[in-house]
């Protein structure tokens, strides 16, 4: 009998001990899974950009699509403005067609694909917001700050009059929603784009100042209710986390153009050069967000002059420029139309920059121009024609051929 309890009991403490084992084992795989397969310490770890698509949609289409690129390293950030109606071939339906056709806020992935294509990069993660939840959202955050540089009356989608100030506005969501969403008569489409591009800017900014709040734990389950992503609520969490940290300061705002075309009874917009252009805004871009140039925090001004007899040159290639953030604030005809070589003027002091705007279109022909402080009046006068022109000038020559200099 007592041999029988030895051997029962030395059965008993032998399972225990499997157990132990077992249940530790478990325990260490289970934290060294939720290490490896957590996408946020996967990216910093890899010292990468973090690209976050961010769709608002109603009924079922999105209404505006930004792709925000952040790198945490230099807290510099990029916005991408992808219009839904780009078209392109999409294989799954086999016809060219706008990519806004393949978007379910249910199931993002292809429209995240085509998105990816567009500007030729990993989408890291995807967050899907109704207009409606984003009103909800604005309402979590206590409202959003909107600068109106001039009165803005407008009737929002219930029939009633929004009259807003000129000056810094804080609105409520149902007010921002109305001036993201509505429509004015006869407004140009440019100014439009730009306007929902400031209210984004702005939802982005007002995120990140009210960061903590909405990180507190019955305000987080609220703002995760009112958006659709794969993240996980840490992931999410240490994403806005680091998307606080961001310096709205220097973040530069970037749109895909193009011309529109009629296909198959569909206007779509067929993007600059086949989309090669975009494609190398965004390299430039994340260059530039990666390994900051001295000079990167100026905003660099661009007059573009037509030295041949190409009617129309000098505006299309100014479009080219302002696809790469450049302010082009003078387009015109130089003083004759017989330059064999393009030029750059180089007037801002940046060299580094110079040569990167030359890169853009291929230019080797560059002038510094060094202002005269030899005395104090060419001091004055050198100031002010500094002040009068623009920081490169773009003489183009026969060389160019529309997008590049060739036979450099």
């Amino acid at each position: 009998m007592e041999k029988r309890r030895a051997f029962v009991g030395r059965d008993a403490s032998a399972l225990l001990l499997v157990a132990i084992v077992i249940l530790l084992g478990g325990g260490v795989a289970f934290a060294l899974y939720s290490l490896r397969s957590d996408p946020i310490q996967e990216f910093f770890a890899e010292d990468r950009v973090i690209s976050v698509l961010y769709v608002i949609e109603e009924n079922g289409e999105p209404l505006n699509t930004f792709v925000v690129l952040f790198y945490p390293n230099t807290r510099r950030s990029a916005v991408f403005d992808v219009p839904g109606d780009i078209g392109m071939l999409i294989r799954s339906i086999n016809r060219v067609d706008r990519i806004a056709t393949v978007f379910d806020p249910e199931h993002i992935s292809p429209y995240e694909t085509l998105v990816s294509g567009v500007l030729g990069i990993e989408i890291t993660f995807s967050i899907v917001m109704s207009a409606a939840d984003l009103g909800r959202s604005i309402d979590l955050m206590e409202g959003i700050d909107l600068f109106m540089p001039e009165r803005v009356d407008f009737i929002d989608g219930s029939g009633r009059l929004v009259l807003l100030p000129s000056g810094i506005n804080r609105l409520c969501g149902s007010k921002a929603l109305s001036y993201f969403t509505h429509v004015a008569p006869g407004e140009d489409p440019e100014a439009a784009e730009r306007r929902r591009q400031r209210f984004f800017l702005s939802f982005l900014e007002r995120q990140a100042e009210t960061n903590a709040w909405l990180q507190t734990p019955e305000v987080a389950r609220l703002h995760r209710s009112l958006m659709r992503t794969e993240l996980d609520e840490r992931a999410r969490l240490a994403i806005f986390d680091e998307f606080a940290r961001m310096d709205m300061s220097r973040i530069s705002v970037h749109a895909v153009s193009g011309t529109t075309r009629q296909v198959s009874g569909r206007t779509l917009l067929i993007p600059t050069h086949d989309g090669h252009l975009i494609r190398e805004v965004v390299r430039r871009t994340l260059t530039g967000i990666t390994r900051p140039a001295e000079g990167m925090d100026r905003h660099f001004t661009v007059e573009v002059l037509n030295g041949t007899t190409t009617s129309g040159l000098a505006g299309r290639t100014a479009e080219i420029l302002r696809e790469f953030g450049y302010d082009v604030i003078a387009v015109g005809n130089a003083e004759h139309s017989d330059y064999e070589r393009t030029v750059i003027i180089d007037r801002s002091g940046y060299e580094v920059m110079a040569r990167n705007f030359a890169n853009i279109i291929r230019a080797s022909n560059i002038v510094f121009e060094t202002p005269d402080f030899s005395d104090s009046a060419s001091l004055e006068v050198a100031m002010q024609n500094l002040d009068l022109r623009s920081d490169f000038t773009l003489i183009i020559g026969r060389d160019f051929d529309g997008r590049y200099v060739v036979g450099n």
